[in-house]
């Protein structure tokens, strides 16, 4: 068996069908690099069955599909076939009933491969046992390229094998021991993943067993539960139907016991009608009585009162009596003179004892010579209190002027002393302050600090200045390449998106016509509308449906009105030429519905908006949506992304470059500022070293001036004192003056003591 003939369809490079003759002998492909030379070898390899995206030069097997180029779509499909000569019948069985062997293997981008041989679909293994058993295969070393002979001289024994086993031709042998070698592994895998399962059940076998004895011990509890529960509600009817006789007869005995009591209630009744007429009389007697009783209840009363009143007047008479007696006695001890007074007292005492039967009236007169004498003692000791208490507050001021004078006279020397001992101090601590010069020293210091500070300062704000207009600078410098990337990412995600949608997905293997239109913007709808689905068919020939490149009519009948061919405005093959002149486009789809009825056989009419008239009356509302005019759209819109997507990088790239510009400028910048508050820093250290010693300085003077001033403060509240001390001094000294002599109180509060 031998290789005869090898066909390549949008395998990279080959985007056009291309037939590749191996004839016996040596079949050679010249050409330049970049021509393609490799490609064939890699299609080879490709068709026996390579797997590895690296060895074709790609990163992932949809990479070996035709990538489209400036001019020509990219394709979704690539296949290559090739012919094996079977003539002398070698082929393994079941592909050995045929002279010639078709390998053809097939691929749609993103949807991977398919092999088929004779036509029938066949798994990938089993072209690579079929190159296998012919002894080559992708990797086979009969594929001699670059660096292989060297390669194999420095191989290992091991990677030598490979070549032996090919020369004998046990490739395949050697395949198939592998493959039943996984095989036989995989099978004793699954073997312990059996004992594992097997294990896994016999444990749920013990756990539903145990459930099953839990289950059969939960049925005869069960049962035995329900015959208990039979039991217990038999025993409950049987108390239930006993109580229930009991309870007729306690009712039967209820009945009789309710009827006694409603006799006894009924005679009960009649009692208490004649016990209710007789009530009138007795409530009458009743009355009667009971207003005797309350007269003879308030006569009680009454003489009680006067008992009790007759009581009081004896009690109160004999403590007059006593009263009386105390006060003789008391006359009788102050003074002669009461002396007459108790001897008529004692025969009025004996008048009365010997009157007896007058007492009432004795008892009487007695009591207002009681209150006349009475009245008058009180008037005598509110005049002794009066003076009494005269005479104690005068002392009692005399006294408390005696020692205000004696604590004034006190505070007045001390006052002096202290006033002497201040200004001594105040005239050393003012000598002390005019011979002290290191305050004016510190402040030629902090003078010069400040001044140090300032310009400092100044330069640290020019820094600044600059580093804020450069990190502004940075900002909008950073926005601006923010805004270039975002839009740039933007537009490529867009034109992604738009490229694998219009790129990818096709199912045919020759390209569709839409794909090699390009419409004018605003056109799209128009096309779509006139020939819709017809679009997707390709223009190759080789297709089973697709557009014939006939020549175009040389006098098409005119469009109606102001409609304007549809082909000004389509660009691409001339396939479409016959087409587009019988299609007139309008802009107002009113204007293109009036002329319909003039169109001429084969011609229609469309509308920007996607109006379609055509002249046997079939006709497409406006605004119908059609998968034709979105996919040119798409592509119309893929184009401007592209464009945009060019611009838009250069930009990011401008952005970036001044971006990076300010950042080293504003790198300078900050170094710059860090300089200058390194320099004020330096310059605010000595500063505050100078400030520190000042402040030391001033802190002296300042307390020696504070208490220079304290200290004056304090002698003129001194002297304020003493003034406020003499004149009260002079006022006390008036005011003991101008007290009376208490003797003669004294001498009057005497005297009426005597005569109290």
């Amino acid at each position: 068996m031998h290789f005869t003939k090898l066909r390549v369809t949008g395998f990279k490079s080959f985007v056009e069908p291309t037939e590749v003759i191996i004839q016996s002998g040596m079949t050679g492909v010249v050409g330049p690099n970049g021509c393609g030379k490799s490609n064939v070898v890699e299609a080879l390899r490709w068709v026996m069955g390579e797997t590895s995206a690296k060895q074709m030069r790609g990163g992932e097997m949809d990479d070996v599909i035709f990538g489209g180029t400036a001019n020509r779509p990219a394709r979704n499909i690539a296949e290559v076939i090739l012919h094996l000569d079977n003539s002398d019948r070698t082929a393994p069985a079941q592909f050995n009933d045929t002279d010639e062997i078709e390998v053809s293997r097939r691929i749609e981008r993103g949807a991977g491969s398919t092999y088929r041989i004779n036509g029938r679909e066949v798994r990938a293994r089993d072209v690579q046992l079929l190159f296998a058993d012919l002894a080559t295969g992708a990797h086979s070393t009969a594929m001699v390229s670059q660096g292989r002979i060297g390669a194999l001289i420095g191989a290992k024994p091991t990677e030598r094998r490979m070549l032996l086993e090919e020369a004998a031709g046990i490739t395949g042998l050697h395949s198939r021991r592998h493959e039943a070698e996984l095989r036989l592994r995989a099978a004793e895998t699954n073997l312990e993943r059996l004992d594992d399962v097997v294990g896994a059940l016999e444990g749920q076998y013990q756990g539903l067993q145990r459930q099953a004895r839990q289950a059969t011990r939960y049925r005869k509890m069960s049962e035995e539960l329900r015959q208990l529960e039979a039991i217990l509600l038999h025993a409950r009817w049987t108390s239930a139907t006993r109580a229930r006789d009991e309870a007729r007869e306690r009712l039967h005995e209820s009945e009789q016991a309710v009827n006694e009591r409603t006799t006894a209630a009924a005679t009960a009744s009649t009692r208490q009608s004649d016990a209710a007429a007789a009530m009138p009389g007795l409530r009458e007697t009743e009355a009667k009585a009971s207003a005797e009783l309350q007269r003879l209840i308030m006569a009680r009363r009454e003489l009680e009162n006067e008992e009790t009143r007759v009581q009081e007047g004896i009690s109160e008479t004999d403590r007059q009596l006593t009263l009386i007696a105390a006060d003789i006695e008391r006359e009788r001890t102050l003074a002669a003179d009461a002396q007459q007074a108790i001897e008529a007292l004692e025969a009025e005492k004996a008048a009365i004892a010997e009157a007896s039967e007058g007492e009432a009236a004795t008892l009487a007169d007695t009591r207002n010579a009681l209150d006349a004498a009475r009245g008058e003692l009180q008037v005598q000791e509110q005049t002794l209190e009066a003076l009494t208490e005269q005479v104690a507050k005068a002392e009692a001021r005399a006294a408390a002027l005696a020692r205000q004078q004696a604590e004034l006279q006190q505070r007045i020397e001390r006052l002096g002393s202290r006033a002497r001992e201040i200004g001594a101090e105040r005239d050393r601590l003012s000598a002390e302050m005019s011979q002290n010069g290191a305050l004016q020293e510190a402040e030629r210091e902090v003078a010069a600090a400040e001044e140090s500070v300032a310009l400092a300062r100044q330069d640290l704000t020019s820094a600044e200045q600059a580093r804020a207009d450069a990190a502004q600078a940075e900002t909008g410098a950073r926005n601006t390449a923010q805004q270039a990337e975002a839009a740039l990412g933007s537009l490529a995600a867009e034109e992604k998106t738009l490229a694998d949608l219009l790129e990818s997905g096709e199912a045919d293997l020759f390209p569709p016509l839409i794909d090699a239109l390009r419409v004018d913007a605003g056109y799209e709808t128009a096309l779509g509308a006139a020939l819709g689905e017809d679009l997707t068919a390709p223009i190759d020939a080789a297709a089973e449906i697709h557009w014939a490149n006939l020549p175009p009519i040389e006098s098409p009948p005119p469009l109606p009105g102001a409609a304007t061919p549809l082909s000004r405005f389509v660009h691409g093959p001339s396939v479409l030429a016959r087409c587009l002149a019988f299609i007139g486009v309008l802009d107002d789809a009113s204007a293109a519905s009036a002329l319909a009825a003039q169109l001429q056989p084969g011609q229609m009419l469309v509308s920007r908006d996607g109006g379609l008239w055509r002249w046997d009356g079939y006709t497409v509302q406006v605004g119908a949506p059609t998968p034709a005019a979105k996919r040119l759209q798409q592509r119309n819109r893929l184009a401007e992304l592209r464009g945009e997507r060019a611009e838009a990088e250069t930009d990011a790239a401008h952005a970036r470059n001044r971006l990076q510009e300010i950042e080293t400028a504003v790198q300078s910048v900050i170094s710059a500022e860090k300089r200058a508050r390194q320099v004020l820093d330096e310059a605010y250290a000595r500063l505050n070293a100078s400030r520190a010693a000042h402040a030391r300085a001033a802190s002296a003077v300042a307390g020696t001036q504070s208490r220079v001033t304290t200290l004056s403060e304090s002698a003129e509240q001194l002297l304020s004192d003493l003034r406020e001390s003499e004149k009260a001094l002079a006022e006390t000294d008036a005011a003991i003056a101008a007290l009376e002599d208490p003797s003669e109180a004294r001498r009057r509060i005497e005297a009426l003591r005597t005569q109290v």
